[in-house]
C-alpha cells in the first residue's frame, strides 16, 4: 500500500507560499513524516482522499525552515485557525520546541519523525549522527505522560525511558533507548513483558495514591453507554451489550482483581529490546487508573501482529495475581473483560475525536464503530454464537 504526499508550504510568517509537487513516501502511515526531505517541518494533516489511514493521497501543511528546493504551485484554499489545534501544529511550533530541546541537549540536531494529533516526535542526533535523545510533544489530553514516567521510574526505572526534562505545551525530552520496537513479536516476548510489568502493577495496587495524577478509568457504565448509544442502530447487538453492562461490571468487581496502574496500550510495538534483552516500555500517554485485565488482554490480542497462542501467558499472569491477592479470580475477570476492552478502546478513540480539530478526525473516526462492533463480536464469541 502506497502513500502519495503533497505539501502545502508556508513561510516563517505563516504566509502560504504554494503547493509542492506530489511525491511517494516510503511508508503508508500518515503520521510518519521522516522521509519528507530537509528544509521543512510538517505541521499537520490538511486532508486525505481516504476516510482512514494508511495509504492514499495525503496533503499536509509544512513550514519552510531552509530554502525550499522544488517547484511551488498556487494553493487556493484558506487556512483557518482552530481552538483544538496542538501547539506543535501551529506555524512556529516545531521551531520553538526544537529550540527548547537543543538548549537542554546542546550540540544536537533535530530530525522530525512523526506528527499527528497524538504526538510530534523528533530524533536528536549528536555531531556524528548518533541518536542521543528524543523530543516528544503531546496534546493537552496526554499532559500527564511526564508525571507517569516519573511515577513509574521511582518504582521501576529500568522499565521506562529516562525523562531528561519536560516543559510547557506538552514537551518532554527522553533519553535514547537502544534497541528496536518489537512489532509483531510472538508469545515469548509477550510473556516476558507481562512478567516484568506485574511487580509494577502490584506495587500500585497496594499503594494507589500516586495514581491520582493520571486519568481515572475505573469501570463505570455511563462513559461506555454515552459513546455506544449513537451507534445502537448501526451495530446490531450493541444496545443489548450495554444494557447488560451493570451486571457484567458487578461480576468483574466480585473477582477481586484490584484496580491499579494500566499502561493502556501494552503491546510489543510499544516495547523496545536491546542486545542484552532489556525491556523498555514506551508511550505512556494512554495510562490510567483501572483494571489490570485491560493490559493483559491488549498484550495478547494480536492486533499488532504476532502469533497465538497466549494461553500460557494468561495462565502465568493469573497465577501472579493470585499470589499477590489471594482469593482473587483473575482468569474469570479477564474473560468477563473481553467485551469491555474494545468498549474501552472505543471510548478512548471518541475522546480523541472530541479533542482534535476536524481535519484530523480521519485518523480515528472509523475506529469508534469498529471497536464497538468488536465488543459485540467478543460477547457473541464468549456465548458460543
Amino acid at each position: 500500500m502506497t502513500r502519495t504526499v503533497t505539501l502545502v508550504v508556508t513561510g516563517p510568517d505563516g504566509a502560504v507560499l504554494g503547493q509542492a509537487e506530489p511525491f511517494e513516501s516510503a511508508v503508508p502511515w500518515w503520521q510518519e513524516v521522516g522521509d519528507f526531505g530537509r528544509g521543512v517541518q510538517v505541521l499537520r494533516l490538511l486532508h486525505a482522499d481516504r476516510p482512514a489511514p494508511p495509504g492514499g493521497h495525503v496533503t499536509y501543511l509544512a513550514q519552510v525552515t531552509e530554502s525550499f528546493e522544488g517547484a511551488l504551485h498556487p494553493y487556493g484554499e484558506s487556512l483557518r485557525t482552530h481552538p483544538k489545534r496542538a501547539p506543535y501544529a501551529e506555524v512556529g511550533g516545531p521551531a520553538a520546541s526544537i529550540a527548547w530541546a537543543t538548549a537542554v541537549v546542546p550540540g544536537t540536531t533535530a530530525h522530525q519523525q512523526r506528527t499527528w494529533n497524538l504526538s510530534a516526535i523528533w530524533r536528536l542526533d549528536d555531531a556524528d549522527g548518533h541518536p542521543v535523545a528524543w523530543l516528544k510533544q503531546v496534546p493537552s489530553f496526554f499532559r500527564h505522560e511526564p508525571y507517569a514516567l516519573r511515577m513509574v521510574a521511582a518504582v521501576a526505572p529500568h522499565l521506562v525511558p529516562e525523562l531528561i526534562a519536560d516543559g510547557e505545551h506538552g514537551r518532554m525530552l527522553l533519553a535514547h533507548a537502544p534497541g528496536e520496537d518489537r512489532y509483531g513479536a510472538g508469545p515469548e516476548l509477550c510473556a516476558r513483558i507481562a512478567e516484568a510489568f506485574h511487580p509494577l502493577q502490584a506495587h500500585f495496587a497496594a499503594d494507589p495514591t500516586p495514581l491520582a495524577g493520571i486519568p481515572d478509568a475505573r469501570l463505570a457504565v455511563e462513559p461506555f453507554a454515552r459513546v455506544a448509544e449513537p451507534h445502537f442502530a448501526t451495530v446490531p447487538g450493541l444496545a443489548d451489550l450495554v444494557e447488560a453492562l451493570p451486571e457484567r461490571l458487578k461480576a468483574i468487581a466480585e473477582c477481586g482483581l484490584p484496580d491499579t496502574l494500566v499502561h493502556g496500550d501494552l503491546h510489543p510495538g510499544n516495547v523496545r529490546t536491546d542486545d542484552t534483552g532489556r525491556l523498555t516500555i514506551m508511550d505512556w500517554g494512554d495510562c490510567t487508573y483501572g483494571n489490570p485485565a485491560l493490559d493483559i488482554l491488549r498484550l495478547t490480542d494480536g492486533r499488532t501482529g504476532g502469533s497465538a497462542p497466549h494461553d500460557e501467558t494468561l495462565a502465568a499472569w493469573a497465577d501472579r495475581w493470585k499470589q499477590t491477592v489471594p482469593g482473587c479470580d483473575p482468569l474469570r475477570a479477564a474473560e468477563l473483560m473481553r467485551p469491555v476492552a474494545p468498549l474501552r478502546s472505543a471510548l478512548i478513540y471518541a475522546t480523541f475525536l472530541d479533542n482534535i480539530e476536524p481535519s484530523e478526525w480521519p485518523y480515528h473516526a472509523a475506529d469508534v464503530p469498529e471497536r464497538l462492533a468488536a465488543a459485540v463480536r467478543s460477547i457473541r464469541g464468549l456465548s458460543g454464537e
